[in-house]
């Protein structure tokens, strides 16, 4: 993609949960790369049921941003899953990004993702360069992206990275269930059973300066390994027997 040559259509979306500190400087760096790189894009926050003062800053950056920046407000905590059904859900244009609210990732990185669209792509997915998290978040995360690669034959190398550019038409074919991050397999599984074009880039990851991950805490990790069975019973061994033999 040229420096002439805009992305014609794209919704951003970010989940927030008690991300306050770091939603500034993420909106504003957003912006200054949509006006850049796109031609028409909205931006949207689901703020899930945040305890701190997300929502007061949220509509801080709304009167500031309007009419492009849409926030969406969840009463109760739906965990990540839900977030991003609802996300994903309001997205109207072409193509969708999201990352992560808490700013681990770099939304500067974007265009490197919109260049390499092309006709048939449907997933363009990051992965990490470097994973910069405490040493048992670095460890669980690769087991939990061995065994779900294996499990569900997923093609791409870090599920574990939210990091991704969707084509929409493909979003409002499948039907996500996941409540919790178990959504991120569901999600990547499906859209691979699609047979879209996935392509893969490197991408930076930082240390996270502000709050704390929901998705470590031993209850998240509990209910995410139950979902995370589920997830296979129903897309492997339920969609195995439902494919017609040859």
């Amino acid at each position: 993609m040229t420096a002439e040559r805009k992305f014609r259509s794209l919704s951003v979306f970010f989940p927030a949960y008690n991300d306050a500190p770091s939603l500034p400087d993420l909106v504003r760096t957003t912006f200054e790369v949509l006006e850049r790189h796109v031609e028409d894009y909205e931006v949207i926050i689901v703020n899930d049921g945040s305890e701190d003062n997300t929502a007061e800053v949220l509509e801080d950056l709304r009167r500031h941003y309007a009419p492009h920046l849409r926030v969406i407000t969840h009463p109760e905590n739906r965990g990540y899953g839900g977030a991003l059904r609802t996300g994903l859900a309001a997205a109207k244009r072409d193509f969708v990004f999201y990352t992560d609210g808490d700013g681990q990732y770099d939304v500067a990185e974007l265009p490197r993702l919109l260049a390499l669209t092309g006709p048939a792509t449907g997933l363009v997915n990051g992965y990490k360069l470097e994973r910069n998290d405490p040493p048992h978040r670095i460890w669980i995360g690769r087991l939990y992206n061995f065994c779900a690669r294996l499990l569900f034959r997923i093609r791409i190398r870090d599920i574990d990275c939210d990091y991704r550019l969707i084509r929409r038409a493909l979003l409002e074919k499948i039907h996500l269930a996941s409540t919790s991050g178990t959504i991120c397999v569901e999600l990547v599984r499906k859209l691979e059973l699609s047979g879209c074009e996935v392509k893969e880039i490197g991408v930076r990851h930082y240390p996270r300066l502000h709050g704390r991950s929901q998705f470590f805490r031993v209850r998240s990790l509990a209910k995410t390994f139950l979902q995370l069975v589920r997830l296979w019973f129903r897309l492997v061994v339920l969609g195995r027997r439902a494919t017609p033999a040859a």
